[in-house]
């Protein structure tokens, strides 16, 4: 294998003026202050830090462009929320590289974005969505007491990740 793929991207995305939808971000942040790096300022996405073996990003929201930078890693891990549809508070679900309806009109769901990079490139890493519940989307900052509670154990989740599914891509 590619020595460049035996890397892992965590993109964290959401928007984090919408309360809990920032989430993603906020997680992002955390797995970064628990890799010993400084949290991603609020107009700093992340791509100019590349080059780890576990690299972070941070999106308003998924596009086609990230396919670019998709390609040169063995896992990657979606970070969003979720609405409190589904029954766990934090959810993970293993993605296939395939066109899928996106949640809502203007964004790309994570599968589309794998899909796209196995078409363009010829590979897609293993990819991972992990939700997380969220109990405040209206307008402003900071997340609600309940959605904060579930950034830690989100970012064990993160790095139980890396060990099961690290080990398997690299093999």
């Amino acid at each position: 294998m590619n020595e460049q793929r035996k890397r892992m991207l965590i993109a964290g995305f959401g928007n984090v003026f919408r309360r809990d939808d920032g989430v993603g971000p906020a997680v992002v942040n955390a797995l970064r202050v628990r890799l010993g790096r400084a949290p991603l300022g609020p107009l700093d996405d992340g791509f100019d830090d590349l080059g780890h073996t576990v690299d972070t990003v941070v999106l308003h929201q998924l596009v086609p462009e990230l396919v670019e930078t998709i390609k040169d890693y063995s896992l990657l891990i979606f970070v969003d929320a979720h609405v409190g549809n589904l029954p766990e508070d934090i959810r993970v679900e293993m993605l296939d590289a395939t066109y899928t309806q996106p949640f809502v009109s203007h964004q790309i769901h994570p599968s589309t974005v794998l899909a796209l990079a196995q078409q363009m490139y010829g590979y897609a890493p293993r990819a991972v969505l992990l939700s997380i519940r969220g109990y405040d989307f209206d307008f402003g900052e900071g997340l609600s007491a309940q959605t904060a509670a579930l950034v830690s154990p989100a970012v064990a989740h993160i790095q139980a990740l890396e060990g099961e599914l690290g080990a398997q891509s690299v093999a």
